[in-house]
């Protein structure tokens, strides 16, 4: 009879601690109910319903993608006490200021009591029931490894350096209960985006949104501003309005090309130029200045530095190339003179006096100047310091016997050219021998010319057949 009467006090006491965590669950999602993400989130910002593993999240700038990542991996933790979770973005500095201490960061999360420490020297952040969430930079492909998650916040995917961060790194540290991943990126079409995009199997949940989505937290004259700028255009799709703009076909240079190499900060430089294609016009409908800062690392390798291109008047081009030539200390201006000869170097030394400069005459096609530029970033040779929107657009969209190149585009060719990198890569040999120089004057001429276009040296053998470079005396 006392066993049995044990039994049932036993049953009791465990019938009461049951109700009271069953209670203690409903005040949680009852209090979470009234979350900032919850009061202030539109109906597309909250989680979609379902079994998915994927949330991907590809939308332009400002929709929200922070404020969604953030508050969404802070609800998980704290209705799963003593779990524990992933924020992770391409960089550390990344994780940091912008998705833990950030505006819409996950301190602006989380209310008054729940959070318990946070450590930012080893990136971890403890709340008061026992979750904690480890920061992560995408650099670091096996930083998640040995780690037990149940949710993840993964930041700007199409910015990761590495794959396996996420192939070797991430996936096999999501093995917790019934685990879930958030994805809040910019949509540019890297392999792992393009894999989640397309799968059918309902483990991955698409969500695509629009700048303007957001208008109401926005400043109008910002939103005006990005219209104006970027309507219409490729990198306008994908930076406003969220779509994955696929390369063009017949265009030289893609995505990948430019993102496979791109880095954050601008090494020891042994030389620099600054590379104009200008126009000779000025007003509403006149083309666009190409400036572009392109510089020889230490290491040998190509950086692009800045693209400075605007549409201005000719003195007002002329100041900002004389102020970038002087922020970036490089060695010189070159510029194409085609349209405008020798004003072009009258207006830049009216700036500056003495300016040290090189008029570039273009006697080859526009195909033929690109195309061994393009060979050089498709080595590998050519690094993108950050990134440059509307040029890199230019690039991918542009297609070589489309007619006129764009400006910036322009500008990039001309300056990476003057850099004459790699004498013996076949990028270079290729441009030699599509634009050998005159062994008189040293003008580029095209294959297949007959006399130097500039001192009309003869460029044939005796036998009649087309001297390559370099040509004998």
């Amino acid at each position: 009879m006392l066993a049995e009467q044990k039994l049932a006090n036993l049953k009791r006491l465990e019938a009461l601690l049951k109700a009271d965590e069953e209670k203690k669950a409903e005040e949680a999602k009852a209090r979470l109910a009234f979350s900032r993400y919850r009061q202030n989130a539109r109906p597309q910002q909250l989680p979609p319903e379902g079994n998915w593993f994927i949330w991907l999240i590809l939308s332009g700038r400002g929709w929200g993608k922070t404020f969604v990542g953030s508050s969404w991996i802070v609800e998980k933790a704290l209705q799963n006490p003593g779990i524990e979770c992933a924020i992770v973005a391409p960089t550390f500095t990344d994780v940091r200021r912008t998705c833990v201490e950030g505006p819409s960061g996950v301190l602006k999360a989380l209310m008054p009591g729940q959070l318990k420490f946070y450590n930012r020297s080893n990136g971890q952040i403890t709340l008061t029931n026992g979750s904690k969430l480890h920061m992560i930079s995408a650099e670091e492909p096996d930083r998640a490894r040995g780690l037990n998650l149940s949710f993840c916040w993964i930041d700007e995917l199409s910015s990761f350096k590495y794959e396996q961060t996420w192939t070797e790194g991430l996936a096999p540290a999501l093995r917790i209960g019934s685990p879930q991943v958030v994805i809040t990126t910019t949509p540019r079409p890297t392999k792992l985006i393009k894999e989640f995009f397309n799968r059918k199997d309902g483990s991955v949940v698409v969500t695509r949104g629009s700048t303007f989505d957001n208008a109401a937290n926005l400043s109008g004259a910002a939103l005006a501003e990005l219209r104006s700028r970027y309507e219409g255009t490729r990198i306008g799709r994908q930076e406003l309005y969220g779509e994955i703009v696929d390369d063009v076909e017949g265009a030289l240079w893609t995505a990948t090309m430019i993102d496979e190499h791109r880095v954050k900060e601008m090494p020891e430089m042994a030389r620099v130029v600054v590379a104009v294609d200008p126009a000779v016009t000025s007003g509403e409908h006149s083309d666009e200045t190409g400036i572009a800062v392109v510089g020889r690392g230490v290491d040998g390798r190509c950086y692009v530095l800045a693209d400075r291109s605007c549409k201005d008047t000719p003195y007002g081009w002329a100041q900002r190339v004389v102020a970038t030539y002087e922020e970036f200390k490089a060695d010189k201006v070159v510029a194409e003179k085609n349209q405008g000869g020798d004003f072009i170097q009258q207006t830049l030394q009216q700036v500056m006096p003495g300016l040290p400069f090189k008029g570039i005459t273009a006697r080859v096609g526009k195909r033929l100047r690109a195309e061994p530029v393009a060979s050089l970033y498709e080595q590998g040779r050519v690094s993108h310091v950050g990134y440059f929107d509307i040029l890199e657009s230019q690039m991918c969209e542009w297609l070589p016997d489309s007619g006129k190149s764009p400006d910036r585009l322009d500008a990039l060719v001309h300056g990476i050219t003057e850099l004459g990198f790699g004498l013996t890569g076949t990028a270079d040999i290729y441009l030699a021998t599509i634009a050998p120089e005159c062994p008189n004057c040293g003008m580029p001429n095209s294959v297949g010319a007959q006399s130097c276009a500039s001192c009309a040296k003869e460029l044939i053998r005796t036998d009649g057949t087309f001297s390559p470079f370099p040509y004998p005396n």
